[in-house]
This record gives C-alpha cells, sequence and structure tokens, in this order.
C-alpha cells in the first residue's frame, strides 16, 4: 500500500463539477492498493497518517500530528502510485491490485479513519477526478506499506 500525504491548508475533489469532498487545515491522502494488500497495510498506513508528526507546535518545530491539531482529513483513491516506469514510456500497472479489492481496502481506510478523525472526505472510487489543494509548507510526504521509502 503506498500514500503520498500532503498537508494542506485547504482541499477538495471534484467528479464532473461537482465537490465530492473538501476540507480546511490537515492532510490530503492520494492511496494507492497493491495486490498483495490487506487490512494489516491498510491499518499500518492510518496509523502513521494521523500520528505523523508533521504539524508546527507554538515553537514552529514539527512535533504535532493531525489528530494533535483535531485536522481533516480527505483521501483519494490513485491506482497510478502503483505505475512502474521503468521500462518503455508507459508505466504498468501490473502490481496494482484489481478494482473490487481496491475499493474495499480504501473504503475500510476511510470507515477506520473516522473513528479518530472528525471530518474525514473522499474522492468518488474508480472516478475520473479533479483534486485541488493549498499544499502548506510545502509537506510532503511518501509512505509505503512495504517500506520501499
Amino acid at each position: 500500500m503506498r500514500a503520498v500525504l500532503q498537508r494542506v491548508s485547504r482541499a477538495k475533489v471534484s467528479v464532473n463539477d461537482e465537490i465530492t469532498g473538501e476540507i480546511g487545515k490537515g492532510i490530503l491522502v492520494l492511496f494507492g492498493v497493491s495486490k498483495e494488500d490487506s487490512e494489516k497495510e491498510a491499518s499500518h498506513l492510518l496509523e502513521k497518517t494521523i500520528n505523523l508528526r508533521i504539524f508546527e507546535d507554538s515553537d514552529g518545530k514539527m512535533n504535532l500530528s493531525l489528530k494533535d491539531i483535531d485536522g481533516d482529513l480527505l483521501v483519494v483513491s490513485q491506482f497510478t502510485l502503483y505505475g512502474d516506469a521503468r521500462k518503455g514510456r508507459r508505466p504498468s500497472y501490473t502490481k496494482a491490485a484489481l478494482p473490487d479489492k481496491a475499493n474495499k481496502l480504501y473504503e475500510f481506510f476511510v470507515t477506520e479513519a473516522e473513528k479518530h478523525i472528525k471530518n474525514v472526505q473522499t474522492g468518488k472510487f474508480q472516478a475520473m477526478m479533479d483534486v485541488e489543494l493549498i499544499n502548506d509548507g510545502p509537506v510532503t510526504i511518501l509512505l509505503d506499506s512495504d517500506k520501499n521509502f
């Protein structure tokens, strides 16, 4: 499982010009699932996402987590995080999970997140989405359940 976390001052996702999710200060998560992933990896990624200390404290140090600041979470599925572009000119997506499995784990991640974060918003699975964000910092963190980075 892979995630791109972006600390944002605000973000929103739209499908066909309709907003499906919108947040204020918090984290935008671009969320990708591989064929080998399970709820175990989703739980691990969620724990890292909501507890990672990437928000400033009163001294300007990144010592606070999303939970600490009572921030918002926007989760957007993105199978292209498993694009392999090492050969040729078109990425291969053979490591990405099939849609049924990916959606199940995406929904699991969101449902579990709602147990810890007051405002959890989402995109629409398998839809063509427009994502807008104001990256705060900028702060962007890559997470991988296989610990490749």
